[in-house]
């Protein structure tokens, strides 16, 4: 079994939206992207042309409902019961989307079910130990499935789990972990456990001195 999570869900329960206080509206779910700058990057054909997704760690749930009103069957896990009962509020009657609340890797262990592409963006992948999450992925994948994710690119020289208070220096202590590594890295993981045509790098940021985003994508064999 995979090891239990470091990471804490109150943390996720208060991440996103930040537009005010008080409930908040539906965002807008017209773009699909990978990355921390608007317009920037590859849409969902990063992907392909799936028929059935799973994300993980989707928090507001606006890239999942983006697929979901393309036709796409997509099940959205995270962490959170906050983020999970808001997303249902504002989402639950899309045909296609199903939210469900649960860790990433509680959630590969027990489904039996098998998906066309596997995703997260900025989410479990980033928080979740790579070791225990990545073969549960590679189960849970289609042959010829595709697992792709994005997340913030890695320091030069400080990689593995890097632990940080999630909630600032101040309050209770919220522990989390992100697992950061080169593109070099993660090809090489990938490979190791089965997966082809793999694609690891660092997409610029729009103006080069601004943090850049690493992108990955990899294949099942088929």
């Amino acid at each position: 079994m995979p090891r239990a999570s470091t990471n804490l869900p109150e943390y996720w329960d208060s991440y996103k939206p930040h537009r005010g206080e008080g409930e908040q509206a539906a965002p807008a779910a017209g773009a699909f992207e990978w990355t921390q700058y608007e317009g920037h990057g590859p849409g969902r054909e990063f992907m392909g042309s799936p028929r059935t997704v799973l994300e993980l760690g989707s928090a507001e749930g606006k890239e999942a409902v983006h697929l979901a009103r393309e036709g796409i069957s997509v099940t959205a896990v995270d962490f959170s019961a906050v983020q999970v009962a808001r997303a249902r509020r504002w989402w639950g009657g899309i045909p296609g989307l199903t939210l469900v609340e649960g860790e990433a890797c509680d959630y590969l262990t027990r489904t039996e079910a098998t998906y066309d592409a596997i995703f997260s963006i900025w989410g479990a992948v980033w928080f979740t130990d790579p070791d225990d999450l990545i073969p549960l992925i590679a189960k849970r994948l289609s042959p010829g499935g595709c697992l792709a994710f994005s997340q913030a690119e890695a320091i030069h020289g400080y990689y593995g789990p890097q632990p940080m208070y999630g909630n600032g220096l101040a309050g209770r202590k919220l522990t989390l972990l992100r697992w950061s590594y080169t593109p070099e890295w993660w090809a090489d993981l990938l490979k190791r456990h089965g997966f082809r045509d793999i694609n690891a790098e660092v997409l610029a940021a729009p103006d080069p001195v601004n943090v850049g985003t690493l992108m990955v994508r990899a294949r099942t064999p088929a």
